[in-house]
């Protein structure tokens, strides 16, 4: 297949590169920068230009695409949301998804498939309740963004693209992402539970992340949204004690609520102390077996790799 990926330097976008390209897929980069160097040293391959902000894409370059993987947009958990960043997180990901699914939405022969990057941020701060794609949508901040982030994919559905809405949990990696930023506390034993510990956290291994694209880019009969979590989501408290068993470390340095709330403002509510029981029911239902679905198994293969 000819595969475009944005956000192809990213954490999954990279892993996603690298396994198409091993499976002798052709890997299109969709780029701000055309002459962006390649991540790892992998071969560069194809690039097609874009500037979402000022609504430029070089649309001549999409056709004969099979399918496209969107996973462009603003870290959201990096530094303190200030109004500035919170529009960079909002525009970035729905002014980007708008652009990139009317170009496709006008070509003489769209790709089969879409695959565009969410999050189950989308349901807000739940609690303990079980939530599958037709739950409710949150009311903050990052559940706003989720809602019109999924909906700028519209001009692609309507057009008669398949479309996969990727409602991604927290993906476990230690090169990158939420594993890789705890790791160096953990290991000096200056992890603990943050706030009482009690929200849960709807975890995914990288591999499995790339796994489950792979596997729901040739389903022909998925479509809409899918929780890209493991099937054993735990409370943060359990996270941060298994992490610890792993390492061989203590972990009793908690982080009170008030603290957290001061050191991360209002980005604490929504990722930190948000609390999402996300189900992978459809994603299993749909045929894919998971390579990590429990935690302590995951992180001890992942901490030694």
């Amino acid at each position: 297949m000819r595969v475009l990926i944005s956000g192809s330097t990213g954490l999954i976008g990279k892993a996603l590169g690298r396994r198409l390209m091993a499976e002798g897929h052709r890997v299109v980069r969709l780029v701000r920068d055309g002459r962006l160097p390649a991540p790892n040293g992998a071969p560069l391959g194809t690039t097609v230009r874009w500037d979402p902000i000022n609504e430029r894409i070089d649309a001549s370059q999409l056709e004969g695409l099979d399918a496209v993987v969107h996973l462009a947009g603003e870290p959201v958990a990096s530094g303190r949301w200030t109004d500035r960043k919170k529009q960079r997180i909002l525009q970035s990901r729905v002014a980007g998804t708008e652009l990139l699914c009317q170009a496709l939405a006008d070509l003489q022969h769209p790709p089969k498939v879409l695959l565009s990057a969410s999050a189950i941020g989308q349901y807000g701060d739940r609690g303990d309740e079980w939530l599958g794609e037709d739950s409710l949508a949150g009311g903050d901040f990052l559940a706003d963004v989720a809602r019109q982030w999924e909906s700028a994919t519209t001009p692609a559905s309507e057009c008669g693209i398949r479309t996969v809405l990727l409602r991604l949990g927290v993906v476990l990696s230690p090169h990158g992402g939420a594993l890789a930023r705890m790791l160096p506390f953990f290991k000096l034993g200056l992890g603990g539970k943050l706030g009482d510990g009690q929200q849960f956290i709807s975890w995914i291994s990288l591999d499995d992340v790339v796994g489950a694209i792979m596997h729901l880019m040739l389903h022909t009969d998925v479509a809409g949204p899918i929780n890209i979590v493991g099937p054993d989501p735990v409370t943060n408290e359990q996270f941060t004690h298994t992490l610890g068993r792993v390492l061989g470390r203590p972990t009793v340095m908690d982080m009170p609520l008030f603290a957290v709330r001061a050191v991360f403002g209002e980005m604490a509510d929504n990722i930190l102390l948000a609390s999402q029981r996300a189900m992978a029911a459809r994603l299993a239902q749909c045929g894919y077996s998971f390579q990590h679905p429990d935690l302590e198994d995951a992180l001890r293969e992942l901490i030694r790799t």
